[in-house]
């Protein structure tokens, strides 16, 4: 891995739609990596992660290379899911998922949701450790993760 600093103002962070071209190529990369760490998981989970037309998309870029991406869906009245998180490991550490989680709330809000969920699998120790630190907290699976002993779920009023 490279040890290299980079400027917080080099980043640009753009609101796009799960359309993007370098969305998809992120969540592709995301995709492989989740099925090479829970292969026996794929059968229970992919309905969960079919990509489907989305509004709420942010993408993070260094000069114009995507780095990192996140989206949320409407999970219910009052309630935004966090999906498809994913910083590509190069660029890990440096504070984009943090930075890409409170740009999705403040969007939220900004719509009118108050509180976020999201659903991260229990191998996922790093990604665990940012949620928390973030604000989110583990609470009863939600639907459709009731009954998934592998999955995580976290909530967060925003």
């Amino acid at each position: 891995m490279n040890n290299f600093y980079i400027m917080e103002d080099q980043f640009k962070i753009i609101k796009t739609t799960s359309e993007n071209k370098d969305f998809i190529a992120l969540v592709a990369k995301l995709d492989q990596g989740l099925w090479e760490s829970y292969p026996e998981l794929k059968v229970d989970y992919w309905g969960n992660n079919i990509m489907e037309l989305n509004p709420n998309v942010l993408l993070i870029y260094l000069d114009d290379a995507a780095v990192a991406c996140a989206c949320f869906k409407k999970y219910n009245e009052n309630a935004i899911e966090i999906k498809r998180m994913f910083v590509l490991d190069e660029f890990r550490g440096k504070g984009l998922a943090k930075k890409t989680l409170r740009e999705l709330e403040s969007w939220a809000k900004e719509l009118g949701f108050s509180f976020a969920v999201l659903e991260t699998l229990y191998k996922q120790k790093a990604a665990i450790a940012i949620y928390q630190k973030a604000g989110y907290i583990i609470t009863d699976n939600y639907a459709p993760y009731i009954g998934l002993q592998n999955s995580i779920c976290m909530k967060k009023y925003i």
